[in-house]
């Protein structure tokens, strides 16, 4: 028996060690029971130097209100992804982005385990990436005719569909103004075609269009990215402009501001309302002169309703507002799409080049009863995969994705399965569509599902496992 318990322990610490994130756990008095290699590395310590020890006398600069640790040892309430900046005992600034959630034996609190990324790399990344756009657009300053970022007119939005027809006609009566705009619709309704046909049909088109996705970088980033830094705002933080003031004289697109923090909203509303920024650690205001366009792939009023989009921004943005349907209601465009794509994706070898590819009757129909939680990107995607596939011009119910064919089975061969099967086949269904949903973002899809971003990774682990196996 004490052999077994030895070897559980020695099991679950390889099982540790070998996680590529930085795991710390404390008892209730805040002593260190567990920390891994990875945290170690992070933190520029030793191992032992942290074992055993009260986490304020090992990282000094830390605080009772400061630590997430102490804070979940305090409150036994879960934090997610929160920033901490904080001071080895060498004197080393750590950034890291935190989950800490308690650990209890029933209603008991014992400790508490943090889960850290470390995200200093990720800064790295993203100023050099800031530098090599400003380069960029200081390079085109002088002799640039259009924006270098902007491939998308109004017209490269087909569509059939009254509505949309309509949507593309307010677009072009929005690109005469410089109101900001705000942009709705499910992921992959092109959002994005929307916003830079704007910026193409408006006076601004010949400087910059930059876009930004909210929710592709950590919150802490966001803001030295779109406002700039002072230098000396933080441990080596240099002076550098931020997007706001590279788009100046042009459009600056946000996708998915509902990722936007709220307090990084109230920042925003104000470039809205009397067109001044501040970088990140100074004191100075700069003037700039950008449209901004936003876009949001859930409901505004559920945002609202979340307290996860202000209400002064959202009235200020709404004046000039653009709602894009799912494809699934409008399902005229669904074969115009579909042989649009067939005509100008790039074809491959394995069918006739000389003729055109075309849908047999079966595969239109089975095109338009498909719900297409993935919109035009989807269908985009599809016909991509149809044109690797099919070998003959015309193409066939052999020739589609395997998820067309799965949906031919009828209701009584569903029911035909055991309860177990048909359920982990709906569980798997349901999942796969809200990462189409999120672009395979698991963290939002586990937000769009209500469940822990744990419980969804170990989901989709198993659906691999699964699939492996089989």
């Amino acid at each position: 028996m004490k052999r077994s318990s030895l070897l559980s322990k020695e099991m679950l610490e390889a099982i540790l060690n070998g996680i590529d994130e930085a795991i710390h756990a404390v008892d209730q008095e805040g002593v260190t029971i567990y920390y891994n290699k990875i945290a170690a590395e992070h933190d520029g310590m030793k191992v032992e130097e942290v074992m055993g020890k009260h986490i304020l006398h090992v990282f000094p600069s830390l605080t009772e209100y400061t630590s997430t640790l102490l804070k979940v040892l305090k409150t036994k309430k879960a934090i997610y992804h929160q920033n901490q900046r904080f001071e080895n005992k060498n004197g080393k600034l750590i950034e890291t982005i935190n989950t800490t959630i308690p650990i209890l034996d029933g209603e008991q609190l014992i400790g508490a385990v943090e889960i850290a990324k470390n995200y200093g790399q990720v800064k790295s990344l993203s100023n050099k990436l800031m530098d090599l756009q400003t380069k960029m657009y200081h390079k085109n300053e002088k002799n640039q005719r259009s924006s270098p970022e902007i491939t998308l007119s109004l017209e490269n939005f087909i569509t059939v569909d009254p509505v949309c027809k309509q949507v593309v006609a307010e677009a072009n009566l929005f690109a005469s103004t410089s109101l900001p705009i705000i942009i709705y619709g499910e992921t992959g309704t092109g959002k994005e075609i929307i916003a830079q046909g704007i910026h193409q049909a408006s006076l601004r088109k010949t400087a910059p269009f930059i876009t930004q996705n909210c929710g592709a970088i950590p919150e802490s980033l966001l803001e030295s990215i779109l406002f700039g830094t002072e230098k000396g705002s933080y441990t080596g933080a240099i002076e550098r402009v931020g997007l706001l003031e590279l788009a100046n004289g042009g459009t600056l697109f946000l996708d998915e501001l509902n990722s936007m923090p709220v307090e990084l909203q109230t920042k925003l509303l104000r470039v809205l309302e009397d067109g001044t920024i501040r970088r990140v650690g100074g004191t100075k205001t700069h003037r700039v002169d950008v449209r901004i366009i936003t876009a949001m792939n859930e409901s505004p009023e559920y945002c609202l309703k979340q307290e996860r989009l202000r209400e002064d921004l959202y009235f200020r943005l709404s004046t000039c507002s653009i709602i894009l349907p799912p494809l699934r209601e409008r399902p005229h465009d669904i074969l115009v799409l579909a042989n649009y794509f067939l005509t100008t994706l790039p074809t491959t070898s394995f069918h006739p080049s000389s003729k055109p590819m075309q849908l047999c009757e079966q595969v239109e129909k089975k095109l338009l009863s498909y719900s297409w939680p993935g919109n035009v990107r989807e269908l985009k995607n599809t016909m991509e995969y149809v044109l690797i596939k099919a070998k003959e011009s015309v193409i066939t119910e052999l020739d589609l994705p395997k998820r067309f064919l799965q949906r031919t089975y009828s209701t009584l061969q569903i029911h035909d399965k055991p309860l177990k099967q048909v359920l982990l086949e709906t569980e798997k269904q349901i999942i796969q569509n809200a990462l189409l949903k999120t672009d395979g973002n698991v963290l939002r899809a586990a937000k769009y599902l209500d469940i822990p971003r744990q419980t969804l990774q170990y989901k989709i682990s198993k659906m691999q496992e699964i699939q492996e196996g089989t």
